[in-house]
């Protein structure tokens, strides 16, 4: 019973929580709440490495750059999916203006997830180059340069 190992942690519930792609137990980020300090200074505050398994963060300068395609196919799959909930819920139609309140309301929401967009754009981001490591506690992570 004592080498019983701890249940691996779930792949999409680790990524909506934000841990570290490499232990899936490690915060990537130093405040949990994206909304808490609006600058765009606080938002990305992050460890240098995971306080778990020691993975670092930053593999690379300007390594962060590709999450601008993460966060736009996240905000096209919210834009995308918004448009047909309102589509079979409300409708669509040319005698009216309910196109615009579609834009205007997903317009809204959009500014509103964006600070928890960009977060999560990072974390998909990561999780291209950094694989979950079963024995990371053994393992050293892999060192980029």
């Amino acid at each position: 019973m004592k080498n019983e190992k701890p249940p691996k942690p779930g792949y999409l519930w680790s990524m909506l929580t934000m841990k570290c792609p490499r232990c899936r137990r490690g915060d990537m980020f130093c405040d949990k709440n994206a909304y808490r300090k609006l600058t765009l200074k606080h938002i990305f505050e992050m460890p240098e490495h995971c306080s778990v398994c020691g993975q670092k963060y930053d593999l690379e300068p300007g390594f962060w750059y590709g999450t601008a395609y993460v966060s736009y196919a996240l905000a096209v799959a919210i834009s995308t999916s918004t448009f047909v909930a309102w589509l079979v819920l409300i409708g669509v139609s040319t005698d009216d203006n309910r196109i615009f309140w579609w834009l205007g309301i997903n317009a809204v929401l959009l500014v509103v997830l964006q600070p928890w967009m960009m977060r999560l754009s990072r974390v998909i981001y990561m999780r291209f180059f950094i694989r979950y490591d079963e024995n990371y506690e053994v393992t050293k992570p892999k060192e980029y340069k």
